[in-house]
């Protein structure tokens, strides 16, 4: 994720993911990236989310022998 659109795309997504967007930068966002670049960036920033609970989880569970 080098270029600035890879950027906004992950941007985009991160704000998407809380629900949380105003409608001008939605706008601007939806007529300059590409399908591919969402699609890239969604299915990278759910794999992080993921690995970030189950990093949690297995913490969790270690120190609470």
């Amino acid at each position: 994720m080098a270029d600035r659109g890879s950027l906004r795309a992950a941007l985009a997504v991160f704000w998407g993911f809380f629900g949380v967007r105003k409608r001008r930068e939605y706008e601007a966002d939806a007529k300059d990236l590409t399908p591919a670049q969402i699609i890239v960036a969604g299915l990278l920033g759910a794999l992080a989310f993921i690995l970030t609970l189950l990093l949690v989880v297995y913490l969790v569970l270690k120190f609470a022998k």
